[in-house]
């Protein structure tokens, strides 16, 4: 049976609930001290000294934790240029027909970590 192709519309929707959800991903809280660019900068500094006269084994482990942080410092510094704001209208105006399409539950956009507040806006409620 051939799948049926998505209108634009659908694709709307889908890059809408998407994109945010991404995005509220990529946001959260972390638990424990928060990491800064200052802070990734240092390590950096301390992981290329150590390189010169590291055996050849550790030099591998330098490498890739180099490669880590600095993963980690472009994802930090990316954080600031997503527009929220733009990204929650978009999940307001496509959710509540994503989720009708799909059945997906008022307890399952909660726990992918979408607020009470949005899903309000979206016309999204707690069934009974």
């Amino acid at each position: 049976m051939a799948r049926a192709k998505m209108t634009n519309a659908e694709k709307a929707e889908v890059a809408g609930v998407r994109e945010y959800l991404k995005a509220l991903e990529q946001n959260t809280p972390r638990r424990g001290r928060k990491r800064t660019k200052e802070g990734i900068r240092k390590q950096l500094a301390a992981v290329d000294a150590q390189m010169a006269n590291a055996a050849v084994t550790k030099r591998l482990g330098l490498v890739q934790q180099r490669l880590d942080l600095e993963a980690e410092l472009e994802a930090l510094s990316a954080v600031g240029t997503v527009n929220m704001e733009a990204l929650e209208k978009a999940f307001v105006r496509h959710a509540a027909s994503y989720g009708g399409r799909r059945g997906i539950s008022y307890a399952a956009w909660r726990e992918v970590g979408v607020s009470a507040a949005t899903l309000k806006s979206a016309g999204i409620r707690r069934s009974a």
